[in-house]
C-alpha cells in the first residue's frame, strides 16, 4: 500500500522472552496494560503478524510526530515479555513485481 507523505510505515520485531511460558508472559502484557496501549491511539496497524520462534510483527503507519509514542508504548508496556527492535520499512511489492516481469 502506498504511504502517505505523512506517515512513515514502522516495523516493530515483539521477539518472545524466551526464558518465560506463553502464559507469563501473557499476564505481563495485562499487567502492563500492553493491549490498551499499544498501539497508541491514531496510529494504524498496517499488519501483524506472529512468527514462530520468534514472536509478532507489527508493522504500523506512522505520523513522524507520533514516534515517540510508539517508543514509549513499547518501553511502559512491552519490556518485560519482550526484546524489541524497530526497522523503517516502504512497501517493494510493486517494484519486485516490475524486476520479476521484466526478467521473464
Amino acid at each position: 500500500m502506498a504511504t502517505n507523505d505523512d506517515e512513515i510505515l514502522l516495523t516493530v520485531f515483539l521477539k518472545h522472552q524466551q526464558t518465560m511460558p506463553l502464559a507469563d508472559i501473557d499476564q505481563r502484557l495485562d499487567d502492563t496494560g500492553f493491549w490498551k496501549e499499544f498501539p497508541p491511539e491514531d496510529i494504524e496497524i498496517e499488519s501483524w503478524y506472529v512468527m514462530m520462534g520468534i514472536g509478532q510483527v507489527v508493522t504500523l503507519r506512522v505520523p513522524p510526530a507520533r514516534l515517540r509514542a510508539v517508543n514509549l508504548a513499547i518501553e511502559r508496556c512491552a519490556w518485560g515479555a519482550f526484546s524489541t527492535e524497530f526497522y523503517a520499512t516502504y512497501d517493494f511489492t510493486s517494484v519486485a513485481q516490475s524486476k520479476r516481469a521484466a526478467a521473464k
